[in-house]
Parts: C-alpha cells; sequence; structure tokens
C-alpha cells in the first residue's frame, strides 16, 4: 500500500524547507489552509506528528526530520524515473553533458564534432556546473553524461571511461620559493597555504584540502595565487595557458589526474552508447 503521494511529499519538503506555512504555500501556489489540511493528512494516515507548531514557529520534530531525509530522495528517484520513461520514448531524444567551466582539457570541440558526423546523432546541450557537483547532475538525472576528473570526483554509481591522462602540477607565484623547481614531491608542499574548496569536505593528498580561503572555482584560486596568498594543485589541463605572473611545476609523485566521461550505471540507451564510442573515438580510445 502507498501511504503517501508524490504530491504529499512536495507539499511536506515545501514546509520542511521553509519552516513556515504561509511561504511555502506561496511557493507550490496553493491557499495555506489546503497546504495546513493536507500535512494533517499525511500526519494522521503515518500516524506521527511532522512539525511542531505555534503561532510564531514551525518546527521539524524526528519524524518530520526522518521523513525530510527519506522522502527527498524518494521525491528525486521519482523525478529521475519519470525522466527516465519520458527519454526512452522519446524519438527526439537528447543529451545533456555537463562539465565545469575549462574542465574538458581541450577536448570538448573534437567530441562533439567526431559525434554530429554519426547519423543517429542528437542534440547535445551543455551544463556547467560548480567544482563538486558533477556527479550529483548525473545521478539526480539533471544531466546523461559528464566530464569528471578523478581521484577528485566521486565515480560511485557511475559507469565511466578515461579519456585523457594529464600530471598534476603546483601552480605557484612567479616568485615563490618552488618557482625556478624542475618538477617537486607532494613533502616539498608541507607548510603552504592550501585552498578549502567550496562544498568539498576531503581531496586527495597532493591537494589539501587545505586551510587556507575558500575558493569556489579554478579562476577564483589563481586569483589568490597571484596575489600570494596559496599555491594549489591542479591538473595541468585546467591552468594552460599559464597566466602572466604564474608557474606551474610538475609533482612528481602525485598520482596522475584523468579525464574521464561518466555516466549512470543503469543508463543503457543506445543513444547514450553512441556518444561515448564517440567520444572514445575522438580521443583515441579503446573504440577508436
Amino acid at each position: 500500500m502507498v501511504e503517501l503521494e508524490s504530491r504529499e511529499l512536495e507539499y511536506f519538503l515545501a514546509v520542511a524547507d521553509e519552516l513556515h506555512f504561509g511561504r511555502a504555500a506561496v511557493r507550490l501556489s496553493i491557499a495555506q489552509p489546503a497546504l495546513s489540511k493536507a500535512i494533517r493528512r499525511v500526519e494522521n494516515r503515518l500516524g506521527a506528528t511532522l512539525f511542531v507548531r505555534n503561532s510564531r514557529h514551525v518546527a521539524l520534530t524526528p519524524s518530520g526530520e526522518a521523513l525530510r531525509e527519506h522522502g527527498r530522495h524518494a521525491l528525486n528517484a521519482i523525478t529521475a524515473a519519470a525522466q527516465a520513461a519520458r527519454r526512452a520514448g522519446d524519438t527526439h531524444d537528447q543529451l545533456r553533458l555537463v562539465l565545469k567551466p575549462g574542465g574538458d582539457a581541450g577536448l570538448l570541440s573534437g567530441i562533439l564534432a567526431e559525434y554530429a558526423h554519426r547519423p543517429d546523432a542528437r542534440r547535445v546541450d551543455i551544463l556547467f556546473s560548480g567544482p563538486a557537483d558533477r556527479t550529483d547532475f548525473l545521478l539526480d538525472g539533471r544531466a546523461d553524461a559528464g566530464l569528471l576528473y578523478a581521484p577528485y570526483d566521486d565515480l560511485g554509481g557511475l559507469a565511466h571511461e578515461t579519456l585523457h591522462t594529464e600530471d598534476r602540477v603546483v601552480v605557484v607565484p612567479s616568485g615563490h620559493r618552488l618557482a625556478g623547481r624542475v618538477s617537486v614531491r607532494v613533502s616539498d608542499l608541507e607548510g603552504e597555504t592550501l585552498p578549502r574548496w567550496k562544498g568539498v569536505p576531503g581531496a586527495p593528498d597532493a591537494d589539501g584540502n587545505g586551510t587556507g580561503p575558500e575558493v569556489a572555482d579554478v579562476v577564483q584560486m589563481l586569483n589568490m595565487i597571484a596575489v600570494g596568498r596559496m599555491i594549489g594543485v591542479l591538473p595541468r589541463s585546467l591552468v594552460e595557458p599559464v597566466a602572466s605572473g604564474l608557474v606551474c611545476v610538475p609533482v612528481a609523485d602525485a598520482p596522475r589526474s584523468r579525464l574521464v566521461l561518466a555516466w549512470k550505471e543503469e543508463d543503457r540507451r543506445p543513444l547514450l552508447a553512441a556518444f561515448v564510442a564517440a567520444a572514445l573515438r575522438s580521443c583515441g580510445g579503446p573504440h577508436a
């Protein structure tokens, strides 16, 4: 027996997010009394109080906290399932490729050109992500494929093919003590200020995650390096061409970085397989 409808979950999550029935009603474009009645109906059906309410305050109960956590996953899964069904039946389906700005190692144009040569090629929409949410784009169905960097990005639940492998470099101001070195080792970076990446609780050893200023993208990081606030370690392609005043030095013992094309493990659509094959062919991979 289904105890909750997706619409009821949507109502509950709006109130859980806003902690205010009036604002939640506006967000949902329904009347506040109707929303309050719907929440009471859900509570009666579940036999649990979800919110503590008074004239000035709305708060989640432990039952409400549990439903918020699991309900959001459930609603995302329903949305993703509906999108997948819609795409599977759409002969004019298109692909959505997610990457971070500048995060294609110069390969994107060649990949799109190779794919465009296929007689079954479809439109490819390009989506730009933040520094660490490309995996989320793929898992929740906002994108069909993505260009991710390993070992930076979480590949759990994703199938992937490596398109490009490169070394990692430490980026320093031109007057830095390491700027004249042919190469460095991870141990040479001890005592240096490394960035804290916004939304990334951890990072590979060579990269920090440091105690320096928080940065949201590579551009911010390079600006901070240029004024001497930090140094940074990145895949070489993310900092080429090197900006004036900065120097890149290879980190000899850092694991090499891989640019991978990733997609959900269960997505076996011929449309996606054709795009993956074209990307590998463009990059000289195993399907070339």
